[in-house]
């Protein structure tokens, strides 16, 4: 037995110092390798890659030991914009270079970084773009360059916008699932999947008028940029007369159909470089990141904080995929306190949520305005509940294609009883009182249990649209009458009243300046997350979790697929969500 002892000390003696060593050399490697600062060559060029940028906010963590183990660059699409504004004026940069640029970015902030490269292109400096092959969504951005390339063996998708929802209702019938839906609103179709088996009418035309609105901006910008007429892209697009390189060269929509050496090659003869030798390059990550460190933004006594709420509501403390009331409601309360914040800038990219976390941070805000002024920045969502914490603001600002709205709440509530009945399995519930039993998945729904459900789903509603009404100046029944959960675009929220301007984040900062009275300010951003180090270790390599595994093995849209379904199966108490996940392609 003694020797079973030592044996199992070494083992754990050897593990501890194990992990001891490797975290040992991670902080090493933080404090004295923190500073590895890309120096930016004269005559250099930017290259364009978005592929790590997930999010406007890329987050920051009050304990510096979780800043040790996150993500050392920590750029945000935000970050990303500011500093091709400061490569505007930096003599050492030359150009910006979009190559074979691959991003999960929404088609709201490709508006915003397309701006931001217009805003380039007019200091006299160039943006070119290469691409092996451009998706409808790549194309976009990349139309707003100076000159195209396009693969000779590659293609072009130019072929308008679509969306698809499955419907579920044959599939519960026949697996014995069942998925109890307690709604308000006509167009509150996030639940339509479980009740139909195809897509009602007021569903199919809120969903066109959608897609219209946003193809019509997204039609706009690329007409702009290629100097091509609407109805002539619209044109190319129903005959897919831009499926080839070549065709789309004869379109107009490329400019040159070459290889990627060639598309350098121009490059090095535009920067008047002879000879084999290369041009000097920097990518995007590495100059934002210098930006960051090196900009004199933030010595201005005034100052603008700028709030982020990325990903779905819920409760807790949040993190840079999920709001949660915790780091949002302290965001507000630092920023109200803190004497040199003058103004608060809200940047929301949400499709809602929990109703009740919605509430609270409406709440706040309502506290914080009665302070300072709180404007609004609408990313690719700020549906339901993503509305709900905008709808009191000073101004709101979103951009054309926006999906907004979605004023709405509904429950769901899985139900197993006729999966249970097929396999004999029966339940049974003992009370003391009439009501004093929970819901079950088991036993089927009392219909007193679902009105009362209603009356508490009807109740958020009325606290909604009053909400709503109050922030933005409107009666109950014009709220209600454009809310039934229907979904919008920006260009159509600003002509129903749900939105202030057209405009970006930057928009929506200079808005909050002008309000302050404020002329000379800097920015902080926020929320600070009080995330701990086994927070972050669980993202590691080697703390993968099954999730990672089966999306490897199953695929990507499969596994959506089953994400859609656990999503409904983990919403708890009233929902004030995006009436349906839409992928638009």
């Amino acid at each position: 037995m003694k020797f079973l002892g030592n044996v199992i000390a070494t083992v754990v003696g050897i593990f501890v110092f194990i992990m001891i060593f490797f975290f040992g050399v991670i902080l090493i490697g933080a404090i004295f390798g923190g500073d590895d600062k890309v120096s930016v060559k004269s005559d250099s060029v930017i290259e364009l890659d978005l592929s790590r940028i997930n999010n406007d906010y890329a987050g920051k963590y009050k304990d510096p030991w979780v800043t040790v183990f996150s993500d050392k660059k920590g750029v945000g699409l935000s970050d990303v914009i500011n500093a091709i504004e400061a490569a505007k004026t930096d003599d050492n940069i030359k150009g910006i270079s979009i190559l074979n640029d691959q991003s999960s970015l929404g088609l709201a902030q490709y508006k915003d970084l397309r701006n931001a490269l217009e805003s380039f292109k007019k200091s006299g400096k160039f943006v070119w773009a290469y691409a092996n092959t451009f998706s409808q969504k790549e194309y976009y951005l990349n139309s707003v360059a100076n000159t195209i390339y396009l693969n000779p063996a590659g293609d072009l998708d130019f072929k308008g916008l679509s969306s698809e929802i499955m419907f579920f209702k044959d599939f519960q019938e026949k697996s014995g699932i069942h998925m109890e839906v307690i709604r308000h609103g006509k167009y509150k179709s996030a639940v339509e999947p479980f009740l139909e088996n195809k897509m009602s009418d007021a569903n199919r035309e809120q969903v066109t008028a959608l897609l219209n609105s946003i193809w019509s901006t997204v039609c706009g910008d690329i007409s702009k940029s290629r100097n091509i007429p609407v109805d002539k892209l619209n044109e190319i697009a129903n005959g897919l007369l831009a499926r080839t390189p070549q065709m789309a060269k004869n379109q107009h929509l490329v400019d040159i159909v070459a290889y990627e050496d060639v598309y350098h090659d121009a490059i090095k003869k535009a920067l008047k470089i002879k000879g084999d030798d290369d041009y000097n390059k920097i990518s995007i990550l590495d100059y934002t990141q210098n930006n960051m460190t090196t900009a004199l933004t933030n010595i201005a006594d005034d100052q603008i904080a700028i709030i982020y709420a990325q990903g779905e509501i819920a409760g807790g403390e949040g993190d840079v995929n999920m709001i949660g009331e915790g780091s949002m409601r302290r965001s507000l309360q630092e920023a109200r306190k803190n004497e040199d914040i003058k103004a608060i800038v809200l940047r929301i990219d949400s499709p809602g949520g929990s109703a009740l976390t919605s509430d609270l941070i409406w709440r706040e805000i309502e506290i914080t305005k009665k302070v300072k002024p709180v404007v609004v920045s609408m990313g690719n969502y700020a549906a339901s509940g993503g509305y709900y914490i905008a709808c009191n603001a000073n101004k709101i600002f979103a951009e054309s294609n926006t999906i907004t709205g979605s004023i709405g709440v509904f429950g769901v509530l899985p139900n197993f009883t006729p999966l249970a009945n097929k396999l004999g399995i029966n339940s049974e519930q003992v009370k003391t009182h009439e009501n004093s039993a929970n819901y079950s998945p088991f036993v089927p729904v009392d219909e007193k249990f679902k009105a009362f459900t209603l009356e508490s789903i009807e109740q958020v509603y009325n606290t909604f649209v009053t909400h709503v009404a109050e922030g933005r100046k409107m009666t109950f029944a014009q709220v209600d009458a454009i809310a039934q959960g229907r979904v919008w675009s920006g260009s159509e929220a600003l002509k129903i009243g749900l939105v202030d301007k057209i405009g970006g984040l930057n928009d929506a900062i200079a808005e909050a300046a002008r309000i302050a009275k404020i002329k000379d300010y800097g920015t902080q951003n926020y929320p600070e997350y009080e995330k701990t180090v086994g927070d972050l270790l669980a993202n590691m390599p080697f703390s993968r979790t099954k999730e990672a595994f089966i999306k490897e093995e199953i695929g990507e849209e499969n596994y959506m697929l089953i994400e859609q379904v656990k999503r409904f199966q983990r919403q708890k108490g009233v929902q004030a969500m995006m009436p349906f996940g839409i992928d638009i392609k």
